[in-house]
């Protein structure tokens, strides 16, 4: 179990650095958006390269947010069950989740991703807008967040399962979003 938990540290520092990544494409999301603005409004000019290109950093930060998220346990949860119920059920709870529902969800969905960027990357497919992006690039993006948020999971099981058998301690408290 100690080389699993040494496995699960490396994907939660990878997870970690990839969202790190992102939240600095947040704010270059919201400058290019603003510059774009600028540009149309009140020069009237812009770019349609640089619509896109916010699409694509927007595509990054979900997609890659996805196992960040994942690893902080800052997903979305059946809040009227996980909160009344004890941490060693909310451990068993996250295991068969993980198991039965995020796993075989996330295979699924990079399998069925996996084609789709296939067939974009080896036409080169191009935006049909008038000075518009290749498309590949964030048609790889679905499917590496999937396989991002699988392995992810991965860890979050192997995680779940050491402190069900008393090895680690883990943080299972979630606070449900204000809404």
């Amino acid at each position: 179990m100690t080389a699993l938990l040494k496995l699960s540290s490396i994907i939660d520092g990878i997870s970690s650095v990839i969202g790190r990544i992102g939240d600095y494409l947040v704010l270059l999301c919201c400058l290019i958006s603003a510059g774009n603005a600028i540009a149309r409004y009140t020069f009237h000019g812009g770019s349609n390269a640089w619509s896109e290109i916010q699409w694509y950093l927007f595509a990054y930060v979900v997609m890659m947010g996805a196992s960040y998220t994942l690893a902080r346990n800052e997903h979305i949860r059946v809040d009227l069950i996980y909160g009344a119920v004890s941490e060693r059920k909310r451990l068993w709870i996250d295991v068969i989740g993980t198991l039965f529902f995020l796993l075989p969800i996330c295979a699924i969905c990079a399998w069925l991703c996996w084609p789709f960027f296939k067939i974009s990357f080896l036409t080169q497919e191009m935006s049909s807008d008038a000075g518009g992006l290749i498309r590949w690039p964030v048609k790889f993006m679905l499917f590496f967040g999937f396989v991002l948020l699988f392995v992810q999971g991965i860890s979050e099981f192997i995680k779940r399962v050491a402190a069900l058998m008393g090895l680690i301690q883990l943080e299972t408290k979630y606070e449900k979003p204000l809404q």
